[in-house]
């Protein structure tokens, strides 16, 4: 390529670049590759899920940091202090201040409240564990939460005995008396809550205020444990139960990049989008219950589904396209003017390597035609300018006009001699 040529397209790649330096201060910044996920206590469901949350999101180059917790309530906080930017929570554990910083990404599963008491003590109502000693969960877990609000609307908060409980002696304390009843929200998988179940000592209490419960608390809905479901063998339970049940949510900072938001919501669905026990296929993940501002991320995915390029391209090429997406349309605005002008500031430029001898050949032409010209001196002018025409270079397209320019020195020192 020739100088020419290269100086002819200098100023529209310059402009070009400049127009893409001021775009790409537009440009958002690329999603963290590192991001700190709140969980629940080690070995619990919220725990286990994590786990899976964090093997996806690895294949797509995202590093998930797990930081196991006592519970929602000690989730909620980190997520409000910015030392997480995501984690579960347990619906009915926190309330949506006008200035949280906290968004959900949406309802996972159904989690049921069990209510496990002995057979020997029949119990209809929460009413019945007046006066008793209850096992409700530790400060900060979503279960305690959960509880003291049933245990208010129910004005019984100072008319029973809460305890903590300590895990693998819950059943133990119950069995001996030494505590009524054990309340617990969990997943239906858990193996604490099947060892209740099938003890044959052990009742599982039936919500026949359900409706109220969810009509009154928006956070809660009410779900069937149909006869047999835990065991047909058995026949565990004996009977179609009712219990409430708050959902699992998936909570954000507000502040996290909406690529992770995005991410975040497929591998939910694609974790929690099976259905279970208490959840229809493909029930699960909804905003259906909305304690917190649904975040505008999870509004189109619902709506929409996942963003088009990170149905089919790696998570770091869907992100960096999307991204750079605010330059494109400076691109076509550049591009399109500049096709057309390219060309002729080309031919404007190989034209004039030839054509500004032209003033010169004239000049001398004109000299010539005066009275007593000096001659020599035209003649060595004119030798100066055909030495330096044979050094042109043009491009086959341009020879043409190129030789008719030395045919044209010719003809002038033939009219010099």
């Amino acid at each position: 390529m020739s100088t020419s040529t290269i100086k002819a397209i200098v100023l529209p790649v310059f402009v070009t670049l400049v127009a893409f330096f001021l775009a790409y201060q537009f440009v958002d910044p690329a999603p963290p590759n590192q991001i700190v996920f709140t969980t629940g206590k080690a070995g619990g469901a919220y725990d286990k899920f994590a786990h899976q949350y964090q093997k996806a999101l690895g294949k797509q180059g995202v590093e998930l940091v797990l930081q196991n917790s006592k519970g929602s309530v000690e989730n909620i906080s980190r997520l409000e202090s910015g030392s997480a930017a995501a984690g579960f929570i347990q619906g009915g554990t926190g309330s949506a201040e006008t200035d949280s910083r906290l968004l959900t990404l949406g309802s996972l599963y159904n989690e049921p409240l069990w209510v496990f008491h002995r057979k020997e003590t029949p119990v209809s109502t929460l009413f019945d564990f007046k006066g008793n000693k209850l096992i409700v969960g530790a400060e900060g877990s979503g279960t305690r939460a959960l509880v003291m609000q049933l245990l208010v609307g129910n004005g019984l908060q100072d008319q029973v005995e809460l305890h903590p409980g300590k895990n693998g002696d819950d059943l133990v304390a119950l069995k001996s008396g030494q505590v009524d009843a054990v309340f617990m929200v969990a997943s239906a998988t858990s193996e604490k809550v099947r060892a209740f179940l099938e003890d044959e000592s052990i009742a599982l209490m039936h919500f026949d205020r359900a409706e109220a419960y969810q009509r009154r608390m928006k956070y809660l809905t009410h779900v069937n444990l149909p006869r047999g479901m835990v065991d047909l063998s058995k026949d565990i339970p004996g009977k179609d139960i009712t219990l409430l049940a708050a959902t699992a949510n998936l909570m954000v900072r507000d502040d996290l990049h909406p690529a992770i938001q995005d991410l975040l919501l497929q591998v939910a669905e694609e974790i929690h989008g099976k259905g279970g026990w208490f959840e229809k296929n493909g029930e699960f993940p909804n905003a259906n219950f909305p304690e917190y501002p649904v975040s505008p991320e999870a509004k189109r995915y619902y709506k929409y589904g996942p963003p088009l390029l990170q149905r089919y391209l790696p998570f770091w090429l869907a992100s960096l396209i999307d991204r750079l997406k605010v330059m494109i349309l400076p691109l076509v605005v550049l591009m399109i003017p500049l096709m057309k002008v390219m060309p002729p500031i080309y031919t404007w430029r190989m034209r004039s390597k030839i054509y500004r001898w032209y003033q010169a050949l004239e000049q001398i032409d004109l000299a010539n035609s005066r009275e007593n010209p000096d001659l020599e001196d035209l003649r060595n002018q004119l030798e100066k300018i055909d030495q330096e025409v044979i050094h042109v270079q043009v491009p086959l397209s341009f020879a043409s006009q190129l030789y008719d320019l030395r045919q044209h020195i010719e003809l002038v020192k033939r009219r010099l001699s």
